[in-house]
Order: C-alpha cells, then sequence, then structure tokens
C-alpha cells in the first residue's frame, strides 16, 4: 500500500518549516500540518492590541538564522527583509550615563571608556577570545551528535564530525574552551572586566531566556552559544521589518517553492504506530493520513506524551523524557505608547535611532538579585527587561506617530506562588511599569494599552512548555549529546521512522533553523 507522502511533518514553526524545506529537495513529497490558522509557532506577528502589530514571543530571532540555511532557501527571493541595527544594544544606567554596544568592537571600546579605560583597551581582545570560542561552537552546532554513552560503531563518524571543529581550533583554544564551558557568565567577565556596567550589558545575553542568573554555573555556555548562533558578529538587535510573522511567512514561500504542501487548521491527534514503526498521523478530525517518515516539531514532551501513546515506549526512556528540565522563567509584555518613549540615559548619549535593544541589565548583581526569588516562586521587584522598540525601524507596526514596545521580562517564574491569577498578572504589568519608569519618566502615562503573556500564557498559546523557549533549558547537562536526553541525540527516536526537528534537539533554541535543518539531513543520509 503506497503512503500518501514520503514525510509529514508536525508543526510549521522555523524548525518544521526549515526541516520540510530541505526533505522536500531531496526529492520526498512532503506535508507539513500547522493546528494554528497561520504558520510560524512562536514567529509571529500579531494585532494584539488594535492598530498595533507585535512579535509575540521574541523580537529579534531572526538575528540567529543559520546563514546557510537562509542562504539555500532564497529567503530574501522569499519575502524576508532584515533590518540591521547599531547600536545592538544600550545600556542605560541608573547614574544617567548609558553603554552602547556596536557592532564594530572600537566604537564599543570608546564607549566603555566612560566606565573604565582599563576595559575599554581589553574589550576589543576580549571580543577576538570569544569570537575563537564562538567559531568552535558554531562547527559543534552543525554535527550531529554521538549518541553518547549508548555508542555503536555507526557513531564513529559523528564522533569524527564533533572532532573536527576542535582539531581545527587548536590545543590551546580547546583547552580554554573546556575551562570555560561550565563557568558562570560573572566568573568569566570577572576574568576580563571591573566595570559592572560592561559586565552587566554582556552578562544578559547569557541568561535571557534561560531560568538561571550569571552567577550560576553553565550560564558561559549561554554567552557563547548566542555569541555563536549570530554568525561573525553578534547581531541580537536585528528586527525582520514586518515582525516575526515574516519571517515565517519567507519560510513557508521557501517550503512551497520546494514542493512542500502546507495544511494549516490541522491539528494532529497522535502519530500512528504499527510493530514499532511510525506510519502516519490522525487528526483532530478523524483525518488519517500516512507517509513513510513523521518529524515532530512539538517537544520531546508533548511528542511522546501526547502525540505518541507511552505504551509503545520504554519505561526508561519515558522517565527521561518526563525529566527534562523546562524551567520557564520569562515573561512577554507587550505595550502600544502614543509616542516614543524617551529613556533620559539614551537620550543623552545620542538617542534611540538605529538602536536595538534596550537592557536594564546594570551589573551582574543587579541580574542576580532579579533571579534569586523566582527560585522560591516569587515575581523580581527589579527585573532584568530586554526591550525593543521596533516601530521606530519599522513604523509600519503601528499608527502613524505611534509606537510598539515589548519586553522579554526576567524573572516571571511558571510555577508561581498563588499561580498566575489576575493579581499576579497585574502586579508582574505593575513592575515592568515601574521599572520602565525609573529610566524613562512619564511612559507609565504614554500606554494606551497592554497585553501581558505569563509563562502559563506562552505554554497555553504558543505550545511553549512550562514558557521555555528553548523546548527544554539550555543547561550543561541538556546539550549537545545529552539533548533531548542521552542516547537520543540524532534526532531519531525508539519509534523508528519518528524523528524530532524542534528547538528541544542539537544544537537548540535562540531560532537558528539549525534542529530542522541537522534532522533534515540526518533523515535523508538515513533513507539514502
Amino acid at each position: 500500500m503506497s503512503n500518501d507522502y514520503d514525510a509529514i511533518v508536525i508543526g510549521a514553526g522555523p524548525n518544521g518549516l526549515v526541516a520540510g524545506s530541505y526533505l522536500a529537495r531531496g526529492g520526498r513529497r512532503v506535508l507539513i500540518v500547522e493546528r494554528n490558522p497561520d504558520v510560524g509557532g512562536i514567529a509571529t506577528t500579531e494585532e494584539l492590541i488594535p492598530g498595533f502589530r507585535f512579535s509575540a514571543c521574541s523580537d529579534a530571532a531572526s538575528a540567529y538564522l543559520a546563514p546557510e540555511v537562509a542562504a539555500d532557501l532564497k529567503l530574501d527571493a522569499n519575502g524576508l527583509e532584515i533590518i540591521e541595527v547599531d547600536p545592538l544594544s544600550v545600556s542605560p544606567q541608573p547614574d544617567g550615563r548609558c553603554l552602547r554596544i556596536f557592532r564594530d568592537p572600537s566604537r564599543t571600546a570608546a564607549e566603555i571608556a566612560q566606565f573604565s579605560e582599563k576595559d575599554a583597551a581589553r574589550y576589543p581582545e576580549f571580543f577576538d577570545y570569544i569570537s575563537g570560542f564562538a567559531s568552535v561552537f558554531r562547527g559543534l552546532m552543525r554535527i550531529t551528535p554521538p549518541d553518547l554513552p549508548y555508542t555503536t560503531g555507526g557513531d564513529l563518524m559523528s564522533a569524527l564530525r564533533i572532532a573536527k571543529p576542535l582539531r581545527k581550533a587548536g590545543r590551546k583554544v580547546l583547552v580554554e574552551f573546556a575551562r570555560v564551558l561550565p563557568m558562570t557568565a560573572a566568573d568569566l567577565l570577572d576574568e576580563w572586566f571591573e566595570s559592572p556596567e560592561l559586565k552587566g550589558a554582556l552578562a544578559a545575553n547569557g541568561v535571557r531566556h534561560i531560568s538561571w542568573g550569571p552567577q550560576e554555573a553553565g550560564t558561559a555556555l549561554m554567552l557563547l552559544h548566542r555569541w555563536s548562533a549570530a554568525g561573525d558578529l553578534p547581531r541580537s538587535g536585528d528586527l525582520v521589518k514586518g515582525g516575526m510573522g515574516a519571517l515565517s511567512t519567507a519560510l513557508a514561500n521557501a517550503a512551497r517553492s520546494a514542493g512542500c504542501e502546507i495544511r494549516t487548521d490541522a491539528t494532529v491527534r497522535r502519530v500512528t504506530v504499527k510493530a514499532g514503526s511510525a506510519g502516519g498521523v490522525v487528526l483532530s478530525d478523524g483525518t488519517k493520513i500516512s507517509s513513510a517518515t513523521v518529524v515532530s516539531g512539538a517537544d520531546p514532551r508533548s511528542t511522546f506524551s501526547d502525540l505518541v501513546d507511552p505504551a509503545y515506549l520504554a519505561s526508561l526512556f519515558v522517565q527521561h523524557v518526563r525529566n527534562i528540565k523546562f524551567r520557564g522563567s520569562a515573561a512577554r509584555v507587550h505595550l502600544a505608547l502614543r509616542g516614543a518613549p524617551s529613556f533620559s540615559a539614551v537620550d543623552a548619549s545620542g538617542g534611540l535611532e538605529g538602536a536595538g535593544h534596550v537592557q536594564i541589565a546594570p551589573s551582574t548583581r543587579y541580574l542576580q538579585k532579579a533571579y534569586d526569588p523566582s527560585k522560591y516562586g516569587e515575581i523580581s521587584e527589579h527585573p532584568y527587561l530586554d526591550v525593543s522598540i521596533p516601530s521606530l525601524s519599522d513604523p509600519g507596526l503601528a499608527p502613524e506617530g505611534q509606537h510598539t514596545l515589548s519586553a522579554t521580562v526576567q524573572y516571571a517564574p511558571y510555577r508561581i506562588e498563588g499561580g498566575w491569577n489576575d493579581a499576579n498578572r497585574a502586579r508582574l504589568l505593575e513592575t515592568v511599569l515601574a521599572t520602565l519608569e525609573d529610566y524613562a519618566p512619564g511612559i507609565r502615562d504614554s500606554v494606551i494599552d497592554s497585553v501581558v503573556f505569563t509563562p502559563s500564557d506562552l505554554e497555553e498559546r504558543y505550545g511553549l512548555p512550562e514558557g521555555c523557549m528553548h523546548h527544554g533549558d539550555m543547561a550543561l547537562d541538556q546539550v549537545v549529546f545529552m539533548r533531548p536526553i542521552p542516547g537520543y541525540a540524532q534526532y531519531a527516536t525508539p519509534i523508528e521512522n519518528l524523528y524530532l526537528c524542534g528547538a528541544g534537539t542539537h544544537p537548540g533554541g535562540c531560532l537558528t533553523g539549525l534542529p530542522g535543518y541537522n534532522a533534515a539531513h540526518r533523515i535523508l543520509a538515513n533513507k539514502g
């Protein structure tokens, strides 16, 4: 009996669209099914407030899209337009000064000099130091990891692929790389700099969208991961014209051009399994679709709890999947503003024109104190805010003269004391407004309306487990060959012909497209 398709991809988020595109380019008949009315997953642009369009979950994830994915899928020709920003970020300080991080390390060094001449002299060297590690990390992000500790003869090639970027780096860099990986971001930055302002601005990259403070072990890893994901330069402020939904539209256009069929409003109820092998899906309306391969872009826990009957799986595997740590601790707050906000320290240093993000992260101590309450299920009274005002660079997102502001708020724990009731939701919004008011006096009076997405909202609305953007915490014990769990790092699963391609697989989140890219190449190699 012939299959309806060679491959069915569950989820039309960025990784699902990337995986489907490469499978179709490899000659497969591909169907991508999406439960929502539109493609995109977390990469959507939504009119959350009448007349105001927001990137609901993240504003600058496009900055990390792997260059080869963008080139292979001809995303420029498919409608993607990136708005490059410079400075990448601005960090207003409580004393009225402001630190701007530019693409050019020499320009950044000139900014740093107002806080420390010594740090200004060292910054270009630090830039080269981290860039050297990033080149190793970029190589590791593009390989299929070996299935350690359950190795077989077939894992030899994977081990050799891991060894290649490590050998290329040289012994000295490799030894230093191994030393730095388990470090805290705070300790790494303390080795280089004395200025709290610079260390806070840089450490923010090591804790964005993870559940740890900069004094927790392994946060140096995330600092490297973000630097590596962005290519040759950290460019985490770059925006997609039209919001993140425009990235998803371009990816969907590329998928259709490659030959994929995309079906929206199509919720998968279960993956069909017979004799230990996946054979298609059943939709919520009862439609049965057969395929030779099924690829899930959902997180591992949802895949093996909701889409696959755990009875088909070994109990130890199910236990490992249930033990994946998510620890969502970030909320999103969207504001519609009557006018452009005025950050006093930023205005004094040249204004927001051309800027990417505004970071409320004046020191590593501030970041750590923002994190500490979340350990006890409490909201930080002085949160780390990663603020984007995309309408400054993309006026079409708001009515003329008005603006959109989106803030990623850390730390807002998924499991909060009392639950995410109306009182806690209101308290979170008030905390954000009060923090913004400290740096941008008068902004509260400029607010037309607001929308708050708690970690619980992100889970329910966008399928992010516990509100975790990465489909699993990016901690040392959940990366490379331990992602999603040890023994299953190669995108395959215990169910034959069922694969994973989401952010819960190597190399993780940040919307690089690489989990989808790597998974598709693995599937094509397995099928010949």
